[in-house]
């Protein structure tokens, strides 16, 4: 697979001359020549870094692996280590489940470099009960904060996990990809108690992004859009003999303004536990 590059946001500062940042005893190599720590909290970022996938194992199996590694080969976390922030109101989205694809792809969080895997369930890999219709992933360097209770959504606590993202473009992704997209709406799902946001995003290369800026737009140029996603996270456990998802904020989707109040809230959440001002569990720093 040809490597992604991601830019640098507008906020960070790009030195010019080699230079050597250490984390503890760790630094990240890059192709420039220019060292980098690997977590820079004052712009969340990585300088131009050349992100290549490495597979290990074969899809739709207990072993397989997509791994994410800069340009020297060594091996990063897609969740910890690709920028969230891109400047201008553009995150980093990255693909775990493509649309029309049924297999539940998830970062694995407590692994060593966070890889997306297939989850299990006693032992056996997990599949959704039908295709869902939209790409699936994470926007990295966000964290939802188990020990939080959020007022606005019924006081429900965070799943743990990043936050979720359903993009809603024409264009299939691929395991592991990493679209450039812009915030539209969230939706407050609470699974089980749990708060899992879902914010919907579209890629920057679709043809009809520079059309919808905010979630009245995806009504307009995308109509039924956000009922069906709402629907569909409702629903999807239904067949398993569990109850239907419930949704905070009035059951409706909130606005762009609300959906960046969201990421902001959890990539503070994110710095704080990589930070470890807030214990990790069993989660994976690296």
């Amino acid at each position: 697979m040809a490597p992604t590059t991601i830019a640098a946001p507008s906020s960070c500062m790009l030195l010019k001359t080699p230079f050597s940042l250490k984390r503890g005893s760790k630094t990240l190599s890059l192709n420039n020549g220019r060292r980098l720590s690997k977590r820079l909290f004052s712009c969340n970022a990585i300088y131009n870094p050349q992100v290549r996938i490495k597979r290990e194992g074969q899809p739709e199996t207990l072993n397989y692996r997509v791994f994410f590694e800069d340009a020297s080969g060594k091996k990063i976390s897609p969740w910890h280590d690709v920028p969230l922030h891109l400047g201008n109101g553009v995150f980093n989205f990255i693909v775990e489940i493509p649309k029309e694809s049924s297999a539940k792809m998830e970062v694995a969080t407590v692994e060593l470099y966070t890889p997306i895997k297939q989850d299990t369930k006693k032992g056996k890999l997990r599949y959704y009960p039908y295709n869902i219709n939209w790409n699936y992933g994470l926007l990295p360097q966000t964290w939802e904060d188990p020990s939080f209770a959020n007022s606005e959504v019924e006081g429900a606590f965070g799943d743990n996990d990043p936050v979720d993202v359903v993009e809603i473009g024409d264009s299939r992704g691929k395991i592991g990809e990493i679209l450039k997209v812009k915030p539209l709406a969230a939706l407050a799902m609470i699974d089980e108690g749990e708060l899992d946001w879902k914010i919907v995003a579209i890629s920057l290369d679709d043809p009809r992004a520079s059309l919808v800026n905010d979630v009245n737009d995806v009504e307009k140029h995308f109509p039924g859009t956000l009922t069906a996603i709402r629907n569909w996270f409702r629903d999807y456990k239904i067949p398993d003999g569990k109850p239907a998802n419930k949704f905070g904020l009035g059951n409706k989707a909130a606005s762009k303004e609300y959906a960046l109040k969201v990421i902001k809230e959890t990539n503070e959440s994110w710095a704080k536990l990589v930070k470890r001002s807030i214990p990790a569990g069993d989660l994976s720093l690296v």
